[in-house]
């Protein structure tokens, strides 16, 4: 009769904390723009940890912190990462704010003091079910050691430095067509006649 209790009393538990789970992972439906809890929060971490292997953790970075290795990597991020990390590290975009969970700010404690081995594992292989995707290419590894020196020289990014990494983000047609027309301007360069609107009577 007692094991039989404790059984149910565990049961019971477990029922009451699934639905805590439901209930906290349901707060506002399946809409991307809510904001996971503190509970939500703390076990996508500790999944994080989990799923990152224990020898990740021991790999130590080959490539040396050199000014060109890493503003190879400022610019690589600049490119590849900002458009949902923001060139800060910050997570703060338009396309951060809408995933879910919104990406770390990778200049907090919880980022920085993860091993390079472990970052290095997460730009390799990902994060699942999270926007974070696999950039693994095979021989380009040091593309992603270089990537874990500048994670590490985020929290000190300078504000010239943020402002070289904005000429690298990805642009859209017409925000190049206007870089275009401002270089244009600034060199000298006539800019082309408007097309002559011609209406028949």
């Amino acid at each position: 009769m007692k094991r039989r209790t404790v059984i149910l009393l565990v049961l019971v538990v477990a029922a009451g904390f699934l639905f805590i789970m439901a209930a906290s992972i349901l707060h506002n439906g399946l809409s991307a723009r809510a904001t996971p809890t503190f509970l939500e929060r703390m076990l996508a971490r500790r999944v994080l940890i989990l799923a990152i292997p224990a020898s990740a953790k021991k790999l130590k970075n080959p490539v040396p912190a050199t000014e060109e290795n890493l503003g190879e990597a400022r610019l690589h991020f600049a490119d590849h990462c900002a458009f949902c990390h923001g060139n800060d590290g910050s997570g703060d975009t338009m396309m951060g704010r809408g995933l879910y969970p919104k990406p770390p700010d990778l200049r907090l404690p919880e980022t920085q003091k993860l091993s390079d081995g472990e970052l290095f594992w997460v730009i390799e292989n990902g994060v699942r079910f999270t926007g974070m995707p696999a950039f693994e290419t095979p021989g380009m590894q040091d593309e992603s050691w270089k990537l874990v020196r500048f994670i590490r020289q985020l929290p000190q990014l300078t504000p010239e430095e943020r402002m070289e990494m904005e000429k690298y983000n990805p642009k859209g047609p017409e925000e190049r067509q206007e870089e275009q027309q401002e270089d244009d301007f600034l060199n000298g360069a006539t800019p082309p006649p408007k097309p002559e609107s011609h209406h028949e009577h």
